[in-house]
């Protein structure tokens, strides 16, 4: 049978309206929207919080995330919670993993300290989700190689910046996400997706899509059900 793309919501607070707790109240809110929804993944991306901050924050989210799952007992809510780059907060938190930068660490460096951590504090192995950012196909390789659990390829369509606004990233296009895809690491794409133009990138191969205005600036349960009525044949 086809595949159901897998969804990843990558979190922005900044785009809510009001002061800092009102925002992080709204951001808790769509947390909630997103796992009850059925978004298979999401990211806390709260990077310009101070680190005290952002590890309560994420607690807060993992453990409503948690909740949800024990109340509903329905298997369909699976969502996986990462944090972004800092394994230290997503270790803190409970998260179920962290995704990192393409810059950052290696997801075997990874691997390394949370085997280091279970082992301090006696605590059972588990499955720890490493996600990768990447720019390129060549990034995409390197995070096969490295251990990654996926990688998240962007920018498919239109223009990105980066944080600074100062640097242009061109577009790379369907047929780079396709070659990308055509290797053994699963693939999201990220980058002006949209209920238009998603089923180009299932097409093309890959896992999943990825967005953040695409799950928090729309009705996100529609957003889903739309997503989710379509279908891959290459994975």
């Amino acid at each position: 049978m086809p595949a159901q793309p897998q969804l990843y919501y990558i979190t922005n607070r900044n785009a809510f309206p009001g002061d800092e707790p009102a925002r992080q109240r709204q951001l808790l809110e769509k947390i909630v929207e997103a796992t009850l929804a059925g978004v298979d993944y999401i990211q806390l991306r709260e990077k310009d919080l101070p680190t005290r901050e952002l590890e309560r924050l994420a607690s807060e989210a993992v453990k409503m995330v948690k909740q949800i799952q024990l109340e509903t007992r329905n298997p369909r809510l699976e969502t996986k919670f990462l944090i972004n780059s800092r394994t230290d907060i997503a270790l803190a938190a409970g998260a179920d993993g962290v995704h990192l930068r393409s810059d950052d660490i290696s997801p075997a460096e990874v691997q390394i300290i949370v085997s280091k951590s279970t082992r301090d504090s006696k605590q059972e192995t588990r499955n720890f989700i490493v996600g990768v950012s990447c720019h390129s196909i060549g990034e995409v390789r390197r995070a096969a190689h490295d251990g990654a659990s996926f990688a998240i390829l962007a920018p498919i369509f239109g223009k990105e910046t980066t944080e600074k606004q100062s640097k242009r990233i061109q577009p790379l296009g369907v047929d780079s996400l396709k070659t990308a895809c055509d290797g053994n690491l699963s693939v999201f794409a990220l980058g002006g997706v949209t209920l238009e133009n998603a089923q180009i990138c299932l097409d093309a191969g890959v896992q999943g899509i990825a967005g953040i205005r695409l799950f928090q600036e729309n009705n996100l349960t529609e957003t889903v059900r739309g997503l989710r009525s379509m279908h891959s044949l290459s994975f």
